[in-house]
């Protein structure tokens, strides 16, 4: 027998006004229908229709899992600092994880990713290849200090998370690991009930050679992703590669000259110059003719900060999300005008190469865009008020310390995996990241077993998440419509909404009777009860509430008749009430 959740009783409260805090409208509606309330920046309590959500989702997940063969345990959410000082993340984390100390002085931290406990726990148990392959996972509360908690469960400094770790002998294991867990993913995914995309993305922090994510579309994610208008290719803009193109012959360049540019400090003004005063022969010059350089500041997680500069094209700017992608755990912020004021050769609005580079006066890293190729030519600063230098050839007049990517990624770039497709661009909410981490943690905590051979090898391993609490806001963002929430059957915190309408007696005691014969069918029952509660408050909580199914019992009971309705489709159809039970059985498990 299935549950009745019956309104009169249920701890829950729908609200008319939007929380001041909401961002999107899954925070909106989620908040409003009664399924979170806020307990303090970026950490929600889940209230019984939310919390019945989640673990339809966790639910789902672990069908998956456990079908791969995964197995499941649990961590604890308070860890000592020793593994992941072995590791380096104890301080590779900064300020993004919570830090402690017991009543004896001793560190802990609350976890992030379990990486580390994993590694260790099986270290403990097993020894020989035998043991492997091994897939173990877990449900688990996870904590970041994220500086801007943001969007509700999108966004949030305490979240659920399901991490899993592949265990294997070799890289051929690994693949197949990764395999299974992926295929696993996409059956995940296609349950959950919104549309998705898989791309390429960077390993980060966590390492690893090749990493994917897969991102639930969404005009508010976070996360800005591309596809070929040709090929298959796919890719979050931080793990987008340049293609750069070929070197050029300089021989025939003519030498580079400066020449006088006053009042030019801008990429914009600095063009309009040149084309008053410089012409071309060929065509005007335009920003991609320019050379800029970008000053920024790394953070270090150990604290140090070191300057750098970033030459690109003058019609691209930095992305820097993109940048701390291929830097993480390193932070980046702009290098401001206090601490450019600290190297004396940089002329602000007209700095070039000249003074850039680590064997150069400032020693300040100079990294190029992959574009910025030997022998193309460029104008750039000259490193002295009002003048910039014309037909300054790379790899003849300057030479970077090296590339990085950081570029604007726009829309019509050329994909960097074919030649004739061009990139479109579109957001996204990171749902799941699966990685194939080596052995990087294996070697940090001497994670080996005894291969075939009797010899020591260090174990392969794979990592793989998925965010239960974060796709409970995705799901809500892609189902959502102008009148509430609008669940997907199978995550739904109700399989019907059964609402009961006026004051006559008869209608409660026909809306009780099909409440109890839906939950003797297995069907689950969120049962609008309450005697005094208006028809219009009723309707417009079953609504924002969002159960795929209502069903109205009111003043047709008069006609014999029930009115069931498709929450989705706004489609009605009176049901005679003596077969409504049927039907709605026979609804629910199409």
């Amino acid at each position: 027998m299935s549950t009745v959740l019956r309104m009169s009783s249920l701890f829950v409260r729908t609200l008319r006004d939007d929380p001041a805090d909401a961002e999107v409208p899954s925070h909106r509606l989620l908040v409003r229908a009664g399924y979170i309330r806020r307990a303090a920046p970026g950490i929600y309590t889940w209230l019984p229709l939310g919390l019945r959500v989640l673990r339809r989702i966790e639910g789902i997940i672990r069908d998956e899992m456990d079908a791969i063969g995964a197995q499941e345990l649990l961590f604890p959410a308070l860890l000592p600092r020793e593994p992941y000082e072995a590791t380096g993340r104890w301080t590779e984390y900064g300020d993004g994880i919570f830090r402690l100390q017991d009543r004896k002085g001793a560190d802990y931290l609350l976890g992030p990713t379990h990486e580390e406990m994993f590694t260790l726990a099986v270290k403990d148990l097993y020894s020989s290849y035998k043991d492997l392959p091994l897939s173990l996972y877990q449900m688990q509360n996870k904590y970041r200090d994220e500086a801007r908690p943001r969007a509700g469960l999108l966004r949030g400094r305490e979240f659920v998370m399901k991490d899993s770790y592949s265990f294997d002998v070799d890289d051929a294991g690994l693949d197949e690991s990764y395999q299974r867990h992926r295929d696993a993913y996409i059956r995940i995914f296609d349950k959950l009930g919104f549309e998705y995309v898989i791309v390429r993305a960077t390993s980060g922090a966590m390492g690893g050679s090749k990493s994917e994510e897969f991102l639930a579309k969404a005009a508010v994610g976070e996360d800005t992703y591309v596809r070929c208008t040709n090929c298959d290719y796919a890719a979050n803009v931080e793990a987008v590669q340049v293609r750069p193109p070929a070197p050029l012959a300089y021989d025939d360049a003519p030498e580079a000259h400066a020449e006088q540019t006053p009042d030019t400090p801008t990429i914009d003004s600095l063009v309009a110059l040149l084309n008053q005063k410089y012409p071309r022969d060929d065509r005007p010059w335009t920003a991609g003719d320019t050379l800029k350089s970008v000053l920024m500041v790394l953070k270090h997680p150990d604290g140090t900060r070191e300057p750098i500069a970033i030459g690109l094209p003058g019609d691209r700017d930095v992305d820097q999300k993109r940048l701390e992608g291929r830097l993480e755990p390193i932070e980046v912020e702009p290098m401001d005008e206090e601490q450019i004021a600290t190297y004396p050769t940089i002329v602000k609005g007209y700095m070039g190469p000249g003074v850039l580079g680590e064997k150069n006066s400032s020693g300040i890293r100079f990294l190029v865009d992959p574009r910025v190729v030997e022998g193309t030519r460029w104008v750039t600063g000259a490193d002295a008020p009002g003048q910039h230098v014309l037909d300054l050839v790379v790899g003849r007049d300057f030479t970077p310390d090296g590339t990085i990517e950081a570029a604007e990624v726009w829309d019509g770039d050329p994909c960097p995996n074919c030649d004739d497709g061009t990139l479109v661009s579109a957001r996204g909410i990171e749902m799941g990241h699966i990685f194939a981490l080596g052995r990087k943690y294996a070697d940090a905590l001497g994670l080996q077993v005894l291969d075939e051979h009797g010899k020591l090898v260090t174990v392969t391993m794979g990592s793989y998440g998925i965010g239960p609490s974060r796709a409970v806001a995705a799901i809500a963002e892609g189902t959502l419509d102008e009148l509430g929430l609008c669940w997907p059957r199978n995550v739904a915190p109700a399989d019907v909404h059964l609402v009961a309408t006026g004051k006559d007696e008869a209608i409660f005691a026909a809306a009780d009777r099909i409440a109890t014969e839906l939950a003797g069918d297995g069907v689950t029952v969120l049962y609008d009860d309450r005697p005094k509660v208006s028809p219009g408050v009723k309707f417009k909580d079953a609504e924002i509430i969002g159960v795929p199914t209502i069903v109205v019992v009111g003043r047709n009971l008069a006609d014999g008749t029930v009115e069931v309705r498709d929450r989705k489709t706004g489609d009605r159809e009176d049901v005679p009430a003596d077969e409504v039970v049927n039907h709605v059985v026979r609804v629910v498990r199409a």
